[in-house]
């Protein structure tokens, strides 16, 4: 079995695992976070969606509707993509119709693979346990921002590699995840104190300051979420 890297959506075509694999969207600050987040608070559904558009037919049909672009929430949206915020809430039974500026892109473009699940730090032993049970090759798809590399998602990353080791590392990027996650592996929230994303959103006030806190905690949100037709569901 290997696993291999893709450091934006923009290289995911480009990977060489194509068939027979597993595919792990990543987007820790925040939407992968937040779809976990949702989910441990009783969400039932999330459908992951790349345009604005794309949601008015979901509220339509009952759905609450989850939006975000550069880092905010946008108006008349019931929810942006912070998981603190759906950690407080009663998300029981709640149908979600889902798009962010990143995130969601990813979560779709990893569509093709024979299983498409949503990882971060919130699920990270969860994921793992699952990606070992399915027992194919993985390709770990980090979102980046706007299709260049981040540091935090390949952090995510290489921390997956260093816990499936019945994998092969396929791929430097796949090494070098492995090689930052060691680096960083004592205080992860510390090492990427000076990321581009992480200074994005410190920008935006308490809220955003406490979801990367939050993202950065481990196992907070043991769920596996699960693309199928679609739809996430776990």
């Amino acid at each position: 079995m290997q696993i291999e890297v893709s450091l934006s959506p923009a290289l995911y075509p480009f990977r060489t695992i194509t068939e027979h694999h597993v595919t792990v969207a990543i987007d820790l600050l925040r939407a992968t976070t937040a779809v976990c987040a949702a989910f441990q608070a009783g969400c039932r559904k999330v459908v992951p969606l790349d345009s604005l558009k794309a949601l008015e037919p979901y509220r339509a049909q009952g759905y609450a509707v989850a939006a975000e672009r550069g880092g905010k929430k946008l108006p008349g949206s019931d929810y942006g993509n912070s998981p603190t915020e759906y950690m407080r809430c009663n998300m029981r039974g709640v149908r979600l119709a889902y798009s962010t500026t990143n995130g969601t892109v990813s979560i779709l473009r990893g569509a093709d693979a024979e299983v498409t699940l949503v990882g971060a730090f919130a699920n990270l032993d969860a994921l793992c346990q699952r990606l070992t049970e399915e027992g194919r090759d993985v390709v770990l798809l980090c979102s980046g921002w706007q299709n260049d590399f981040c540091l935090e998602d390949t952090l995510v990353a290489g921390a997956i590699i260093e816990k499936l080791t019945t994998h092969a590392i396929h791929g430097d990027a796949a090494a070098m995840a492995l090689a930052l996650w060691h680096a960083a592996q004592g205080n992860p929230f510390d090492y990427c104190r000076d990321a581009s994303h992480v200074h994005r959103l410190q920008g935006f006030g308490p809220q955003a300051q406490a979801d990367i806190k939050f993202a950065f905690q481990m196992n907070t949100c043991p769920v596996v979420p699960v693309l199928k037709n679609g739809i996430l569901t776990i």
